[in-house]
Parts: structure tokens; C-alpha cells; sequence
């Protein structure tokens, strides 16, 4: 009955994730290849966490208190009708960058350079903006390395302040490759530059992206866990950020969320990339700590 259970649970919501390409299909191809951050690192441990997901909505609803890079997004994305699909994209490169083989982060990294390519305009303030800038793909990739951060630390395993400055510092390297400057390199500094950021204020667009995250057209059996994930992210975001973005955090929405990632970490255990880079990297580890691709188990 456990099996059976964690199965279900697993397959409701690894289906969110199944609506594009599976990341890593080939990575068994570079045997011995680390990637940017390798066995050992910080990074495996905090993006094949269960956390990872809370911190991906919360890097979204952050990301969305910059006018230009929503901007951005509300002119030159399709993610009210595909919003699944941006997910997987979304989660597609993550992924990849941080646990593929080199080959692959380099050719994830370079398709999305192709897709920012003519995503370029001005925004609801009239400023111009162009995913191509420094600043603004600083702020994404902060606030994602940020977020998945937070996230692991306050409602995942948590880490020690070494380790988080580690994870940064491992995050960084992707940042530098996709062109992003600023970088800080503490999890201090990082914390500070998006608490404090001075271009954030209230738009349009960053209203209509917080409508649609409070609910998202997702399918029903997975909407009531997504508002607890969606509850507990709000708690952890800044309350300066907070106000720009016309959150309130709810009573007991931590304590919820924290509860339901310990029920997620039970049924779902550890990503499945994480355990296809230590297979291409020939680690050793137990396989009852990671579940499988969803096409692997057919």
C-alpha cells in the first residue's frame, strides 16, 4: 500500500514535467564527463532535492517585480497557452545546466540564447529591455539560484553557510556563461543584491504573471499541492519584495508547505538526473534514494 502510494503520488506530479523533451536522454554518452559542477557538489544536492520546486515559484513570482524582464516574458512568451510547456522548458535547462555532461549544458545554454534572441521591446515604464542584457539575465539567474536556495535551506534539508556560499559559487558558472553580470559570489551578497534591488516596482505585466501563478491552469489533482507550494514560497520572499508584488504571506503557510515537501521527499525521493550523472560519472550510490524517468519505468 506504501508503494502503491508514493507511486501515485510520484506520477501526479512528475505528469506536470512530462509535457517536453526528457532532459539527460543521452548523457551515458560522455562516461566521466562532471559538467560545470559534478558529484559532490552542492548544486546536485540542492537541485535533485524535492525543495527545487517550491524555489521555482518562488524565482518566478520574484522575477516578475522587474518590469523589463516581465516585460519580456508577457511580450514574447506563450506561457498562458502553454503554461505546462514553459514549465518543462524551464525545468529542461536547469536541469541540464546543472547536472548534463558538458556538451549538453553548452547546447541547453545555447538554445536558449537562440530562443532570447529577438525578445527585445520596451517595457510598461517605456525603458528598452533585451533578454541579451547583462542586467537582465542577472536577475534571473540570481533569483533562480537564490530561490532554489532559500528554498532547500528553509524547506528542504537545509544547509550550513559554507555550503550555500558553495552552491553559489557553483551557480555562478552557469550565470557566466549565459552572460549574466552582475554575479555575487556569497550567498550574503546574493541574498542582499535581490532583497535590495533598485528597479523593482509594480506593472501590468508582473500583475498579470502573479494572477496567473495564484492559478495556474493546471490539472485538478495537482492544484491543491501546488497552492501549499505556492503558499510557503510567498513566507520566504522578502516583505519589501513582498509589497511590490501585492503578497501577503498567509498564517500557517510555512508550517503547510514544510509538511507537504517532507510528504514530497518521502514519495518522490531524489531527481532522476541527479542519479544519471552519477551513473555517467561511474559513483556508486543507493537506488532507493532517487526515483526514475517517468519513460525509464515503462
Amino acid at each position: 500500500m506504501l508503494q502503491l502510494a508514493k507511486t501515485r503520488i510520484s506520477d501526479s506530479v512528475a505528469g506536470l514535467f512530462s509535457h517536453g523533451e526528457t532532459p539527460l536522454r543521452d548523457t551515458a554518452r560522455y562516461a566521466a564527463d562532471p559538467g560545470l559542477c559534478g558529484p559532490g557538489s552542492v548544486s546536485w544536492q540542492v537541485i535533485g532535492d524535492i525543495s527545487a520546486f517550491l524555489g521555482g515559484i518562488r524565482a518566478l513570482l520574484i522575477q516578475s517585480a522587474h518590469p523589463e524582464v516581465v516585460a519580456g516574458v508577457e511580450d514574447h512568451s506563450r506561457y498562458r497557452e502553454d503554461p505546462l510547456g514553459r514549465l518543462n522548458r524551464t525545468s529542461f535547462f536547469v536541469t541540464t545546466a546543472t547536472f548534463g555532461a558538458m556538451p549538453e549544458v553548452t547546447a541547453a545554454i545555447e538554445r536558449v540564447r537562440a530562443a532570447h534572441q529577438d525578445v527585445r521591446g520596451l517595457s510598461s515604464r517605456n525603458l528598452p529591455y533585451d533578454a541579451s542584457m547583462p542586467g537582465l539575465a542577472a536577475w534571473v539567474h540570481n533569483t533562480l539560484t537564490e530561490s532554489f536556495l532559500v528554498a532547500y535551506r528553509e524547506f528542504g534539508p537545509g544547509l550550513t553557510t559554507a555550503q550555500a556560499d558553495r552552491f553559489v559559487a557553483e551557480q555562478t558558472r552557469i550565470g557566466e556563461m549565459m552572460g549574466a553580470d552582475p554575479l555575487p559570489q556569497t550567498a550574503a551578497e546574493l541574498s542582499e543584491w535581490v532583497r535590495f534591488h533598485p528597479a523593482l516596482q509594480s506593472s501590468p505585466g508582473m500583475q498579470g504573471a502573479v494572477s496567473f501563478l495564484r492559478r495556474p491552469p493546471i490539472p485538478r489533482p495537482q492544484r491543491w499541492g501546488y497552492r501549499v507550494l505556492m503558499q510557503g514560497a510567498v513566507t520566504s520572499i522578502p516583505p519589501q519584495i513582498r509589497s511590490v508584488l501585492g503578497l501577503g504571506a498567509r498564517r500557517g503557510a510555512r508550517f503547510g508547505a514544510v509538511a507537504l515537501n517532507r510528504g514530497l521527499r518521502w514519495a518522490m525521493r531524489n531527481s532522476p538526473a541527479w542519479r544519471a550523472s552519477l551513473d555517467r560519472c561511474g559513483e556508486s550510490y543507493d537506488p532507493k534514494q532517487f526515483r526514475q524517468f517517468a519513460a525509464d519505468r515503462r
